[in-house]
């Protein structure tokens, strides 16, 4: 089988649950499914399907019950704390809802913090055209609009070059012209830097633009399905 189509992550059946006794609250129930290497990956559901859950467990964030998460062969279970925050540091860029960016940076130094965890980090100036903040990369964060905040939210996650790009609900703060753009911007990272994409959306719509899409309901899989035909982030509509 070619390189490129191993399968890079898997999650094997993976369970997790918070609370105890009556309390307790089973989120996800075996969950199992593998992507591909540079795969856009869409885990798509409604709020409280268990997809934010899942992703930070496969960032390291959080564990699970039962079951592994194994990336390029490494089992996240396997690693003590010291690994698993180098594994989180080198080798995974996240993208939030919320853009967590340092208020007292400017945009260029808000990136290059991402270029400080890496070592084999992208161009920061490259990076900057790339998502238009060229102009604006002397500015802080309290001069820019919710869009240019999570442009340089992206740009400080793809700066490490990270094997894997997590969103979170990426565009959940944005209007509809600013989501698109965005998803745009995340579709071309995949293209260019080849990027395992995961991302989490309630959006249906935003499925039509992945290669892979895992659709969860109260934490199990429903579907698991590959796109035949993918359409340009630049084509959805809701």
């Amino acid at each position: 089988m070619p390189e490129n189509e191993r399968s890079f992550l898997e999650i094997v059946d993976i369970y997790k649950s918070f609370g105890k006794g009556e309390m307790k609250q089973d989120v996800l129930k075996g969950m199992n499914f593998s992507v591909v290497k540079g795969e856009f990956c869409v885990l798509l559901g409604p709020s409280g399907s268990g997809k934010s859950t899942l992703l930070n467990i496969i960032g390291g964030i959080d564990t699970a019950d039962s079951g592994y998460i194994e990336i390029n062969g490494d089992r996240l279970k396997d690693m003590d704390e010291k690994k698993l925050t180098m594994y989180r540091r080198k080798h995974l860029g996240y993208v939030f809802q919320m853009y967590n960016l340092i208020p007292n940076l400017n945009v260029k130094e808000n990136i290059e913090v991402g270029a400080y965890l890496s070592d084999k980090p992208l161009d920061i100036d490259e990076i900057l055209h790339i998502l238009g903040l060229w102009e604006h990369r002397y500015k802080l964060p309290n001069q820019l609009s919710g869009g240019q905040q999570q442009r340089v939210s992206i740009g400080r996650a793809i700066v490490k070059n990270p094997d894997i790009l997590m969103c979170d609900e990426p565009t959940g703060a944005l209007d509809y012209k600013t989501s698109k753009e965005i998803l745009g911007l995340i579709e071309d990272v995949n293209k260019k830097y080849g990027n395992t994409v995961i991302m989490v959306t309630h959006n249906t719509a935003i499925k039509d633009m992945a290669d892979h899409v895992i659709k969860l309901r109260d934490g199990v899989v429903r579907h698991n399905d590959m796109n035949t035909k993918k359409i340009p982030a630049a084509e959805l509509d809701w």
